[in-house]
Formats: C-alpha cells, structure tokens, sequence
C-alpha cells in the first residue's frame, strides 16, 4: 500500500482500518432464514439461496455506492432484497446486532470487476 494509505484500486484503506478499529465492542448475527421457514437450496445455485447471496454481496454486489468498501448494512440489504427474489419470498434472512453498533465496513472490492447477478 503506498504512503498515502490508497490501495491501487483507490481504496483508502487507512480510513477503513480507522472504522473498523473504532466501531463498539458487539456482535452482528445474519441468519439464513426466521425460525419458522426452511432455508431453501437449489441445485443452480450450488448451495443455498443465503450462502449465495452472501457470497455475491461480499464479492462486490453489495456495493450499494460503488464506493469500493461494503458495510454490513449494506451487506444485510443485499442479502435480504437478493433471498428474498432469489426464493420468491419464502424466505426471509434475519440480521441481528446491538442497538448503538454503527455500521462499519466488513470487505473492500474492486467496483470495477464486479459481476451482478
């Protein structure tokens, strides 16, 4: 990383060290689905409609700014909108965390090599 704490894609990587070194002690909890639904699979995906989501979401798609960085309110957004379409509705992910944690970023991509679904 250069002086000036941009990676090569852009990123200030320093600023997102900075959030992630401030955010409040606490623990955020994605769950596939509510406890009365099945978290559904399908063999097109190659796993499990969460798990797909997920992993697209932290590969870029969830870079709802193109801002390079992906926060996890960001991420539970994509995942929760992509489940949802993915399964037709019948099934619902569930996000839950503390009530004074601040979003904070979870993963950097390369806005410019990101594939959408």
């Amino acid at each position: 990383m250069p002086a000036s704490g941009k990676s090569n894609n852009g990123v200030d990587l320093t600023g997102i060290i900075n959030e992630l070194t401030s955010a409040e002690n606490g623990v955020v909890v994605f769950s596939s689905s509510t406890g009365r639904q099945y978290s559904l699979e399908d063999p097109s995906w190659g796993n499990g409609a969460f798990t797909k989501a997920v992993v697209e979401g932290i590969n870029g798609n969830a870079d709802l700014n193109s801002t390079g960085r992906i926060t996890y309110k960001m991420l539970d957004f994509y995942i929760s909108e992509r489940v949802k379409e993915l399964t037709h509705g019948r099934q619902t992910p569930v996000t839950q965390g503390p009530g004074g944690v601040p979003d904070f970023p979870i993963a950097m991509v390369n806005s410019s090599a990101v594939l959408k679904p």
